[in-house]
């Protein structure tokens, strides 16, 4: 087999999901079955309406959350503590050893260290000038 390198003017979900399964396949024999597992937590108005949530995936044991949105009107009122402590519930009744997130430092870094999450790794100038942190907050311990 001959490959070589195409880089689409618009990338598709269909690019990403033929790059992905290669990588599950692979991730699959290395690691065994991932558990994947999408969880939402959501935010909702008096009409029923999405205004907000969180938003994630279990694998491997982690639960990785991947957004959190409070609308700017509702901030400081408990709604992202109420968000966390759900998914969090959610991880621990799935056996995930840990919860793990990324965020800017103008998002909410002092909220999650407050909740006991700790920062295991920053990049810097992302955007410029600001920096993005990488944080966990470990369960089970010696899992």
């Amino acid at each position: 087999m001959t490959l070589r390198i195409t880089i689409p003017d618009t990338p598709t979900q269909v690019h990403e999901q033929a790059i992905l399964d290669v990588l599950v396949q692979h991730n699959q024999k290395m690691a065994g079955p991932s558990g994947y597992r999408p969880v939402a937590v959501l935010l909702t108005d008096e009409s029923g309406a999405t205004v907000g949530g969180l938003y994630g995936k279990i694998t491997y044991d982690w639960l990785f959350v991947e957004l959190l949105a409070v609308p700017s009107d509702q901030r400081s009122q408990g709604h992202g503590t109420d968000l966390m402590d759900k998914a969090e519930h959610i991880a621990r009744a799935s056996g995930c050893i840990g919860v793990w997130l990324d965020t800017y430092e103008f998002q909410a870094l002092g909220f999650y260290r407050k909740r006991g999450f700790e920062v295991f790794g920053t990049i810097n100038d992302h955007p410029i000038g600001q920096r993005r942190f990488f944080l966990r907050k470990q369960l089970i311990q010696d899992a």
